[in-house]
């Protein structure tokens, strides 16, 4: 059922029905076919880019649709709704356009970033490594400065667009900067010694394609560092807050089609003479999964309107986070429970939404780090003033 939302302006309202009539043509009658086949949707990724929903957040003057990220997230829970994948593609693109939009120069943000934010590109981000996920300062991947550039020599995993991607906003070691020096760069597939590996095989959200970047002596030009060298770090979590806002809205709109259809469900259902929604057993259960997927919902849109006021909002981030992708593996394991037997078979999409919600409550910092960033936090906060 469609959700009821609180929109600031007319024109918002009218964001979410050209995505909510847009979702329904393009995405929702692919879902179920392009995840069985493990097919990577990038013709719907121009359609939406051709729709203005690639750049949401970003400033009309580079592109972009110059919303609020309240909207912009509100959007991407309509897209989860008929489509995890797609939805965290347009995530991670949003991710991957960050970093030239708020450090780039003036000149890579005219040359650059129009396309990016308009979806005629499609962007992925390069942060993790096979031993350095959560902990991403332990990354080895380096670029080694030349009189030209860089040279970039090393492996990055998990790659979201690994292989599709039009651009990589990718971190990497610069010696030069220090012992925890790390830097932001903008790559392109079409550099000498770029490749990517064969697509992992995945539990879920298998029609968007992770795959690990091989990078062989790349040469990196002078002009495709993004920010101060040294400064990768700092641009990489400023970036995640607002990833995990998006991993967020997504983790609702799952979370959003799995209590719809086993409301659905329940009602058609009958058992001992009427519809099992009627049993308190069931009726309990459902009551317990809307009110999961409202608090996630109110709470992401707390954490980002701290934002859209320019509040510090990293521990909402984080908290948004956590609540949210804790709440879509509760709510869709009990959208199996209800469907019972049906929901354990493929003939219902409950056990696919179920497995979708599992890698949410890892990518973007596990849960367990979401809990220590908010612990952390907190400690910072309490803390006396100096002096």
């Amino acid at each position: 059922m469609p959700v009821d939302r609180e929109l600031p302006t007319e024109e918002a309202q009218d964001l979410i029905a050209l995505t909510r009539d847009l979702a329904d043509r393009e995405l929702a009658p692919r879902a179920a076919k392009y995840e069985r086949e493990e097919r990577f949707p990038r013709e719907v990724f121009r359609t939406l880019g051709d729709a203005g929903l690639m750049g949401l957040p970003f400033p009309e003057e580079v592109g972009g649709g110059g919303q609020p990220y309240a909207v912009y997230l509100q959007v991407l829970e309509e897209l989860a709704m008929r489509w995890a994948s797609v939805a965290l593609g347009v995530s991670v693109h949003t991710l991957s356009c960050s970093p030239i939009a708020r450090y780039g120069t003036e000149a890579q943000r005219r040359d650059l970033l129009p396309e990016m934010v308009g979806g005629t590109l499609l962007g992925a981000y390069s942060l993790s490594e096979a031993h350095a996920g959560s902990d991403a300062a332990a990354m080895k991947a380096s670029a080694t400065a030349t009189d030209d550039g860089w040279i970039a020599r090393g492996e990055k995993a998990w790659v979201t667009h690994g292989g599709h991607a039009d651009f990589y906003t990718t971190f990497l070691r610069t010696p030069a900067d220090g012992p925890r020096g790390i830097s932001c760069f903008h790559l392109t597939p079409d550099l000498p010694g770029f490749g990517a590996a064969r697509p992992e095989e995945k539990m879920g959200l298998t029609a968007s394609t992770t795959a690990a970047l091989r990078l062989d002596d790349v040469p990196i030009p002078r002009d495709r560092l993004i920010g101060e060298p040294g400064r990768g770090m700092a641009i990489a979590l400023g970036a995640l807050d607002s990833g995990r806002l998006g991993v967020s809205a997504v983790a609702v709109g799952l979370a959003q089609s799995a209590l719809d259809l086993a409301v659905r469900y329940a009602t058609e259902r009958e058992a001992f003479g009427r519809p099992i929604v009627q049993h308190q057993g069931v009726a309990f259960l459902l009551a317990d999964m809307a009110a999961a997927v409202e608090s996630a919902r109110a709470t992401y849109l707390a954490a980002a309107r701290r934002k859209d006021a320019g509040k510090p909002y990293a521990r909402q981030a984080s908290i948004s986070k956590l609540v949210a992708t804790d709440a879509a593996m509760k709510v869709t394991t009990d959208a199996v429970q209800v469907l019972g037997g049906a929901g354990y078979t493929r003939d219902h999409p409950a056990e696919r939404y179920m497995r979708e919600a599992k890698v949410m409550q890892i990518f973007e910092g596990t849960n367990q780090i979401q809990r220590m960033v908010i612990g952390r936090l907190l400690a910072g906060e309490a803390a006396p003033a100096a002096g």
